[in-house]
């Protein structure tokens, strides 16, 4: 069939009104359905660019279709949003995204590749990544690989070319939401959405499939390009015990980079054994999902508390509120990025953080004595405890923030100086 079109010419602004259109003729051969299948044996080419092969199910009902990048399957997680402009690796390798879908709200991801430096654990933890534009290229000097072949090899599932803005305004309105991944076509919408419906990650312990088995000696620490906040380091060396929920690689590394030998154990580890090491101070570390999910672990924080000084990071932040006897509560949809503003009540500075939790303590459960050190100036949520009597600090945000603003380094320092004060008090008590 010949269609006949008139077209303006597009130059008329600068052309003599005088100017005639002109037409163009095409052909178009209306195929049936049929042929499509046999475009390969027409010697046709296939269409050179990706389709949609992958839908985002969210137990609202509604459906996100996407083109699918990394690992194939079927996959359920709840879906929080991160709105970090970099460090898209960290994300993927921090094991407190266990469970999750992480969707990027910087719409252009995977420009600078992946490497082998910035990994914060060994694997990726996280069920899913979702983005709007995966970059076609890659241009880093550190880069090893693509960000597709790596969540390949990981058998991690990514989906792109879907509207972020769109699922963040509704994850923000309604709050975090399980979704389903899936590039089956033998799955409904139907089975997916059911799917959605009959998983929950509330209740359930997501500490002890990330935790080390064994206890082991940590010895790295940031490299001297990479370093910072090097001054009143005074060359001390203080023995930690670092319980396990999930701890990034970064953590442990600021810790050995301010002068502290480090003894990784398990979330499960008995705090008798831990006693009996005699160590100078103990940390209990980020993790994934509920506090609440994990008494044993709260036991542990109980019988270890005014007999060591402690510091909690996120997760062990959350323990050491209920352990003080407070309660924690699931938020909204949580806090996920590397720009978040926060109070230090004491010196009244603002500090950017780094973040990544769903639950929070609440502050108005907590005991006298027990005093909220920092606020989050986005919503007044609790972001920092400390116990002076039993030299106990805390943080509910990422002080190490690798990648982020170093602005919470010196949170560092503070648990030197309290295990330093520590072992002074002892020293003069004998």
């Amino acid at each position: 069939m010949e269609l006949g079109v008139t077209v303006t010419n597009p130059f008329s602004c600068f052309a003599s009104s005088k100017s005639p259109p002109f037409t163009v003729r095409c052909s178009v051969s209306l195929s049936s359905s049929s042929d499509h299948h046999h475009r390969g044996s027409l010697g046709l080419a296939e269409r050179p660019w990706k389709t949609s092969d992958a839908r985002l199910v969210l137990e609202d009902g509604s459906i996100w279709r996407a083109k699918s990048f990394g690992a194939s399957g079927t996959q359920v997680g709840e879906v929080v949003f991160n709105t970090s402009l970099t460090g898209y690796q960290e994300i993927l390798t921090d094991p407190s995204y266990a469970g999750q879908f992480v969707l990027m709200t910087n719409p252009h991801i995977g420009n600078t590749g992946v490497n082998f430096d910035d990994e914060e654990s060994m694997q990726c933890f996280l069920g899913g990544l979702v983005i709007r534009s995966l970059s076609i290229s890659t241009s880093n000097w550190r880069c090893a690989e693509t960000l597709g072949d790596y969540l390949a090899e990981r058998n991690i599932m990514g989906i792109y070319d879907v509207d972020t803005r769109a699922i963040t305004r509704r994850l923000r309105q309604d709050g975090s939401l399980i979704g389903v991944l899936s590039t089956e076509e033998s799955k409904t919408d139907a089975e997916l959405l059911e799917l959605s419906h009959s998983w929950d990650i509330v209740g359930v312990d997501l500490i002890s499939g990330v935790s080390c088995k064994t206890p082991y000696e940590w010895t790295d620490n940031t490299k001297s390009q990479w370093d910072f906040n090097t001054n009143g380091r005074d060359g001390n060396t203080f023995h930690v015990v670092a319980y396990d929920f999930g701890i990034k690689h970064n953590i442990l590394r600021r810790l050995s980079s301010y002068g502290c030998k480090i003894t990784v154990v398990p979330s499960t580890w008995p705090a008798s054994e831990t006693l009996k090491i005699k160590a100078d101070g103990v940390l209990f570390s980020n993790g994934p999902g509920d506090p609440s999910a994990v008494p044993y672990a709260v036991e542990t924080v109980k019988e270890i508390l005014g007999k060591v000084p402690v510091f909690g990071i996120c997760m062990g932040h959350q323990l050491l509120g209920q352990a003080l006897g407070g309660t924690t509560f699931k938020m909204k949809f949580g806090h996920h990025g590397g720009n978040h503003p926060v109070r230090n009540l004491r010196s009244g500075h603002v500090e950017i953080s780094a973040q990544n939790h769903n639950y929070a303590v609440d502050p108005a459960s907590l005991p006298e004595g027990v005093e909220v050190t920092h606020v989050n100036l986005n919503d007044g949520s609790c972001a920092g405890l400390a116990y002076p009597a039993q030299d106990i600090m805390s943080l509910q945000y990422h002080p190490e923030a690798s990648p982020g603003p170093h602005d919470s380094d010196n949170a560092f320092q503070e648990f030197i100086e309290l295990m330093k004060r520590a072992k002074e008090t002892l020293k003069h008590t004998r």
